[in-house]
């Protein structure tokens, strides 16, 4: 079992390296550079992160170790929606995908964002991304896209009640 709780300041440091799992590869594709996460489009998801109002991250542990961590804030990033919505990201690590670690980091987000009075949340995620289900089920729905890429948002209009977290 993972523990999932509010990632510690002492641990910002480490959304990098989250932020690149977060880089979805479809199958048969090479990742991409590992600096890729220095580009400006990326960097905004993550550069200061804590230092802002509404900043919002949670991860799950086991051992001692980072195996996921979903993160929030408001910006101008890929799934921009509003000055007030938050912008989802979520990744974990490679070896613990498929065990409903994403899921539970993903819903205690949304309770955490709920109750700081986030209207919504937003996210960008790419078609072919199973990760896409996810979200649907957790009640996102699509705004707007194109063909490669949607931007779904989960409106917020009460605090979540806390959720069992599953196969986590």
């Amino acid at each position: 079992m993972s523990k999932i709780r509010e990632l510690l300041p002492s641990e910002y440091d480490q959304l990098d390296d989250f932020l690149y799992e977060a880089v979805f590869t479809a199958p048969g594709e090479l990742r991409p550079p590992r600096d890729i996460v220095g580009e400006p489009g990326l960097r905004a998801y993550v550069e200061g992160f804590g230092s802002r109002a509404g900043d919002v991250a949670v991860c799950a542990e086991k051992d001692g170790e980072l195996v996921g961590v979903a993160w929030a804030r408001r910006m101008r990033g890929y799934a921009f929606v509003g000055d007030e919505v938050p912008e989802l990201a979520v990744a974990v690590l490679p070896g613990w995908r498929g065990r409903g670690i994403g899921t539970a980091l993903v819903r205690e987000l949304v309770v955490r964002c709920a109750s700081a009075g986030a209207p919504a949340l937003s996210l960008s995620v790419q078609r072919a991304n199973p990760a896409r289900r996810l979200y649907e089920r957790l009640g996102f729905r699509e705004l707007r896209g194109d063909g490669a890429e949607a931007v779904m948002v989960l409106p917020l209009t009460a605090p979540a009640a806390p959720v069992a977290h599953e196969r986590t």
